[in-house]
């Protein structure tokens, strides 16, 4: 029994030891990043420097690096944009495998350059997530090839080629008609986006006519970038009849097989020009800018100098004066609304509600007690109070007999209203009774 347990825990233990091993040999892989420049030494100023970048991993990888974009302030770099060789190296006894990018570096400038530590992100096979690594920090110094003035644009190459092409829009040149000179650069080992400009000058008594450059890349045949082209054409429309020269164009360049200077030219380009009497301009720059010049202008009189003016002082006023304004719409609005709250409350509106009232069916007597309370007279005035009573005798009483009562009330209301200004003006400064015997205040 104890000999079977003793196997059991055995093979336990060789079972663990293969998890164990297995789990060693399933690590997160490895990834590391190189870099190297080529040349590293004698770097001229306009010449192609390669920073070559290995990204290297001991599995594989599930999709392609990222790699970082690099500046430096007085170079052109052109980034590797996707561009890779698959490379195999032995490092530390280990085999790893990768890809190699190349940064294409063209400094304008003479001095030192600092590349800095760049970082790569990668997945590599059985990564459990995105891995990252860094290059080692680079430093190269540019120097101005011998024979190239300070600043001035120099055209680093392996070989150079110079051509140009004349077209013309007559075989026999006159006035009117266009000379196109068409200049291409070739240049072996260059970057195009870093290709000179050819010197293409004004001459007197042509118009020029200048086109955008076309630049783009020269390859091998197998898809590598071997160098730069540059095409710059130039269009000359004869202006007036003559013997021309179109100068003659040349282009230093260092050539960085040999280490020398060396130079590119195109001859230059003389025609003759004839009259032509038939020839009429399609249109006058001249005579188009002065055209334009008299249209543009804008002419004022005073009478509108003064009245601009004008409005623009009353725009600026009511600009500042816009809070005042409001705030004293605010308090005419506020007295308006007061003026009219204070008529509804006064005498003379309860007065001119009467003759309605007392026309109605039933007839009313409430504004003539309103009309009352707020004149401050009771209903005693006038034989009111008994004019009212016979009224109310009238309608409600046994013996009833409105249509005698209401006819009296309204001959009595004829003089009623003289009788109490007269008595608003004797008692004006007096004080209503405290407790009044035959007035009672009706709301």
């Amino acid at each position: 029994m104890s000999s079977r347990l003793a196997k059991c825990f055995t093979a336990s233990g060789a079972l663990l030891l293969c998890l164990l091993t297995g789990r060693v040999l399933a690590a997160e892989p490895e990834l590391r990043v190189q870099a190297q420049l080529q040349p590293d030494a004698a770097v001229m100023v306009g010449g192609v420097v390669q920073l070559q970048i290995d990204v290297l991993t001991d599995s594989w990888f599930t999709s392609a690096p990222t790699l970082p974009e690099l500046k430096l302030p007085g170079a052109l770099v052109r980034p590797p944009n996707g561009e890779a060789q698959h490379t195999t190296q032995t490092l530390e006894g280990k085999t790893f495998f990768g890809m190699r990018y190349l940064y294409l570096i063209t400094p304008n400038q003479a001095q030192g350059f600092d590349i800095p530590a760049l970082t790569v992100q990668a997945t590599p096979g059985q990564a459990s997530q995105p891995l990252s690594a860094q290059s080692q920090p680079l430093h190269f110094i540019a120097q101005q090839p011998p024979g190239f003035k300070p600043g001035e644009a120099v055209l680093v190459a392996q070989g150079v080629r110079l051509t140009q092409v004349l077209q013309q829009s007559s075989p026999t040149l006159k006035v009117g008609d266009t000379l196109t000179r068409q200049l291409t650069l070739q240049a072996d080992g260059a970057l195009a986006m870093a290709l000179p400009a050819p010197p293409l000058s004004e001459v007197d008594g042509l118009k020029r006519y200048p086109k955008t450059a076309q630049v783009s890349n020269l390859d091998d045949g197998r898809g590598h970038i071997s160098g730069g082209q540059r095409i710059d054409s130039v269009a000359y429309q004869v202006q007036r009849p003559g013997h021309y020269s179109l100068p003659a164009i040349q282009m230093h360049w260092w050539d960085a097989s040999t280490q020398q200077a060396r130079s590119a030219e195109v001859p230059a380009v003389t025609f003759e020009a004839a009259a032509n009497a038939s020839y009429r301009p399609v249109f006058s720059i001249t005579q188009d800018l002065k055209q334009l010049g008299q249209q543009g202008r804008f002419h004022l009189s005073r009478y509108w100098l003064m009245l601009v003016a004008l409005l623009a002082i009353l725009a600026t006023a009511g600009y500042l004066l816009q809070p005042w304004c409001l705030r004293a719409w605010r308090g005419l609005q506020a007295r308006r609304n007061a003026r009219h709250a204070a008529w509804l409350a006064s005498a003379d509106y309860a007065w001119k509600q009467i003759p309605e009232q007392l026309d109605g069916q039933p007839p009313h007597l409430s504004a003539l007690y309103l009309w009352a309370r707020r004149s401050r007279l009771g209903l005693g005035i006038g034989g009111l109070g008994n004019n009212v009573q016979a009224l109310l005798r009238g309608r409600y009483g046994r013996q009833p007999a409105e249509n005698q009562a209401l006819p009296q009330l309204k001959q009595s209301l004829a003089t009623l209203h003289d009788q109490a200004v007269t008595a608003n003006a004797t008692h004006s400064s007096a004080l209503r009774p405290l407790n009044p015997g035959h007035d009672k205040d009706f709301s």
